[in-house]
């Protein structure tokens, strides 16, 4: 049984509406409903209150079902902010060749626009779960990142200089 279908059967169980018991949680009563659809999670501050209000412990509300759809739920905001960062990239690309070849300054403030939005989208794109895992190897990942952002950049400040 998830958290989001013991939520719910807390909740029937009082006879509360979602959004009695999100005033009483403190919350809108859309948190509620994506807390028991499993579509999203609730911080550490409202699992407490919902223990408490419900008479239970955090762990009898949190079981091995929710980490993994936790991470379920992580992977896929990843998997989002990876095709973000990819599209991005590929949009940097071609306004980086746009002003090379056109000569077009104006080029280039989109390219630096995709840019930053590259770096960030491409931060965000590692779960979280695996970037605790993997702080021993996040040098080679930082450095990936730093030499695209560094290449980019470069195109975009020769084209500027030989106009």
């Amino acid at each position: 049984m998830t958290f989001g279908q013991k939520l719910k059967k807390l909740r029937t169980d009082k006879n509360l509406t979602q959004e009695q018991l999100a005033q009483r949680l403190f919350v809108t009563r859309t948190a509620i409903s994506k807390w028991e659809t499993d579509s999203g999670y609730p911080g550490i501050d409202s699992l407490k209150l919902i223990a408490e209000f419900f008479g239970v412990t955090i762990d009898q509300l949190i079981s091995d079902d929710d980490v993994a759809n936790q991470r379920a739920l992580e992977q896929k905001r990843a998997t989002k902010c990876y095709i973000s960062a990819v599209i991005f990239l590929v949009c940097t690309v071609i306004f980086a060749l746009l002003s090379y070849f056109w000569g077009q300054i104006y080029f280039n403030i989109g390219g630096v626009v995709c840019l930053i939005g590259y770096v960030v989208f491409a931060l965000l794109a590692k779960p979280k779960y695996k970037r605790i895992e993997a702080r021993k190897v996040v040098l080679p990942y930082v450095i990936s990142r730093i030499v695209i952002f560094a290449i980019v950049a470069g195109v975009m400040v020769y084209t500027i200089l030989s106009l």
